[in-house]
């Protein structure tokens, strides 16, 4: 029996699992892919205090180093159903069955697909969700960066290091990230823009490599090549697991309080999983901590 099980090892998950560890409890996250979560994807952290510039990876890798070297247990595995039973809960992943008092749900987001034809074709064949795991092969060629927000102007900018040439194609008549984040891309020479316009579908070359995409801009099709494309055109939650629990919204993000309970006593969520106005790292650590602050008050009375 554990007291506290935590779904996600991203930053709230270990930030969580930091904290229950010091608590002497008896605490393991479950990761399916790589401990992280989405800032392992990222190029560039500018904004996590303490650190004035770290790539993603670096910050995921300290983080997890920290929660192992105090003994929070890492389980590979998926979790594919929770269980509320009463003072206890129950979950089952795709290798075992664990009876815990506490469930923390930090499982955060993945990134969503436009949907278009040839995107099933193409992916991980030429379109990448994730440019500082991809981006070194596409080194002096084209590619495409689809969505104009935070996630998809940092990435081109650091993309336009290795391209020789990006094109940023938004579905809006502007640029939506911060306007650090826009400046620094603007000041790139090799991006070029397609604002106002939206995918309707990726090109393939007869033998099935990534030719660039099919696009409307200003009511007409025009065809942008590239060797290579980069989605960044929001998230969705990780948190099928949860159905029949009733704590999610429409969308699939959980409903949490300030204290991260949802409405499940000895269920609580953190991170970017829940429904919250900011979604960085900074909030995921924040949010990982109270969970388990009050997660703790939750055992003591439970006990």
């Amino acid at each position: 029996m554990y007291d506290i099980l935590i779904i996600g090892a991203g930053p709230a998950g270990m930030t969580a699992g930091i904290y229950a560890k010091r608590a002497n409890l008896k605490v393991a996250m479950f990761e399916k892919y790589v401990p992280g979560g989405q800032i392992v994807n990222t190029a560039e952290i500018e904004n996590y205090t303490g650190f004035e510039r770290t790539s993603g990876y670096q910050l995921a890798t300290a983080m997890l180093n920290h929660s192992e070297s105090i003994g929070v247990e890492l389980l590979y595995e998926e979790v594919l159903k929770i269980e509320d039973l009463g003072k206890t809960k129950r979950v089952t992943t795709n290798m075992n069955v664990y009876d815990t008092k506490v469930v923390i749900v930090a499982s955060g987001t993945v990134p969503r697909r436009l949907g278009v034809p040839g995107e099933d074709q193409l992916a991980s064949k030429g379109i990448s969700w994730c440019a500082i795991c991809d981006g070194p092969m596409y080194k002096d060629r084209d590619v495409l960066v689809i969505g104009g927000g935070n996630s998809g102007v940092e990435e081109a900018s650091y993309l336009a290091t290795l391209a020789t040439n990006v094109t940023v194609i938004q579905d809006l008549p502007k640029l939506t990230a911060d306007q650090k984040a826009q400046d620094i891309l603007k000041s790139k020479e090799n991006v070029s823009y397609h604002l106002g316009s939206r995918v309707l579908e990726f090109l393939s070359d007869d033998k099935g490599n990534m030719r660039g995409a099919l696009i409307e801009k200003d009511g007409e099709k025009v065809e942008v090549l590239a060797d290579g494309v980069f989605e960044y055109v929001g998230l969705i939650p990780v948190t099928s697991f949860l159905e029949g629990l009733g704590i999610t919204n429409e969308h699939g993000y959980v409903i949490a309080n300030e204290k991260m309970e949802t409405s499940v006593p000895g269920i609580y969520s953190a991170g970017d999983v829940n429904v919250k106005q900011i979604r960085q790292v900074v909030t995921a650590t924040s949010d990982g901590a109270v969970a388990t602050q009050n997660a703790l008050k939750y055992l003591e009375e439970l006990n």
